[in-house]
């Protein structure tokens, strides 16, 4: 890794309110989004139980809510409260102001049984709706057998038959491409990222005698003094032998002198992840410890240079995998190559030897290939990105020469 955080803004320099959701017309625009895909679906209203999903198409951000998207109404007054007439969220009593204020431009309903509720409420105000028969969307991926059991039999009760149409990816797709202000989000997220790393090695907190539990928590804790409001997923510091391990969780081993640390770490500011790895040696790198990490850096610097708008995830994972195969190491990168970064650390676009589609300009994905030699060590070094018409803008700027600490 290199020696220097190098373009990184300071973290504390702007005191702007982050936590804070974009401004009510985008959320508006993005809901006008999904029902531009609802209509191509053919299926009149969307029940959305995945709260990350809520968050986006409306700002609210509690622990239980649902909210009702219907294809055909958008923006404009609506009698029955809010602004937009073709939306409810529903949310128990512990939200009610809260969701007043994050929510202002739709109608909310304070009901524990959220999905229901959005239901019941409109087939209340629009009987004319199931006169007939009901075709009600609901988010596949995100609502379990048993709750749609359950939905299923309170719904039993109504009128005329409600079809429930199990969707995949629809607010997904348009999750994919970020606005201006999700990647200023997500590039405070890696600043911050950056930082902490900075200071961490500043402060040599990364050494022999420490244990990875210690360096873990201690690289969080920066992560918060430098304005983190949470930390992206469990931090890995893994020494040694545990470098050789993709996804190691910290444990009371010890650093020692000679070892490979492999860092994978993240920030969340205003509800956007950021996600970086970094591999340092400490105290003296060897032959073996120079050339794997020169390879992964040539696999990573490939990767990076074949992110454009248009081309395919698969195609930026073979960029990186050929660097990989031709020195003979294939069978030691044993995950994709990246994903998508955003509401969630990961989620779409992904960026891997079976991903269909092309990456669109405005996706954010990471680029992170690894080679781990079981028993003796590991090195993954990892960036995020802007996909770019003309190629890839890097938000993680640490830099990323072997670093011997």
């Amino acid at each position: 890794m290199a020696g220097s955080v190098c373009g990184v803004t300071d973290p504390h320099a702007s005191r702007a309110d982050h936590s804070h959701p974009p401004a009510q017309h985008l959320h508006a625009g993005r809901r006008d989004a999904v029902r531009s895909a609802l209509r191509a679906h053919g299926v009149p209203m969307l029940v959305v139980t995945d709260l990350v999903n809520v968050r986006y198409l409306t700002g609210f951000t509690g622990s239980n809510a649902a909210l009702l998207l219907v294809a055909d109404e958008s923006a404009g007054e609506s009698p029955a409260g809010g602004t937009d007439g073709g939306t409810v969220l529903a949310t128990d009593g512990r939200y009610t102001e809260q969701a007043a204020q994050q929510a202002p431009d739709v109608r909310v309903l304070i009901d524990r049984d959220c999905t229901h509720a959005v239901l019941a409420d409109r087939f209340a105000r629009r009987p004319d709706e199931v006169a007939d028969a009901a075709r009600v969307g609901f988010e596949a991926a995100a609502m379990s057998v048993a709750d749609h059991a359950a939905l299923a039999d309170r719904l039993a009760s109504s009128p005329t038959a409600v079809d429930l149409v199990p969707l995949t990816g629809v607010v997904e797709s348009a999750r994919l491409v970020k606005d201006d202000g999700e990647i200023a989000l997500i590039a405070r997220a890696c600043a911050i990222g950056d930082a902490a790393l900075r200071d961490l090695l500043a402060e040599g907190a990364l050494a022999p005698g420490r244990t990875e539990r210690q360096v873990a928590r201690r690289l969080e804790w920066l992560m918060f003094e430098h304005g983190a409001e949470a930390i992206a997923f469990e931090t890995i510091i893994a020494c040694g032998a545990n470098s050789a391990i993709p996804h190691h969780r910290p444990t009371d081993d010890v650093l020692r002198h000679g070892d490979l640390v492999k860092m994978d770490f993240g920030a969340v500011v205003g509800g956007y992840n950021s996600d970086m790895t970094r591999t340092v040696v400490l105290g003296e790198a060897d032959a073996f410890q120079r050339d794997v990490y020169a390879l992964v850096r040539r696999a990573q610097e490939a990767g990076v240079a074949a992110v454009r708008a248009g081309v395919t995830g698969a195609d930026v994972d073979r960029a990186a995998r050929a660097v990989i195969d031709e020195a003979g190491a294939g069978r030691l990168f044993t995950h994709g190559l990246g994903h998508g970064v955003g509401l969630r650390v990961h989620e779409a676009p992904p960026v891997s030897s079976g991903a269909t589609g092309t990456l669109p300009a405005g996706a954010v994905v990471t680029v992170e290939p690894g080679v781990y030699h079981a028993g003796r060590g590991g090195v993954r070094i990892e960036d995020t990105l802007v996909v770019r018409d003309g190629g890839a803008e890097i938000l993680t700027r640490t830099g990323k020469e072997l670093r011997v600490v």
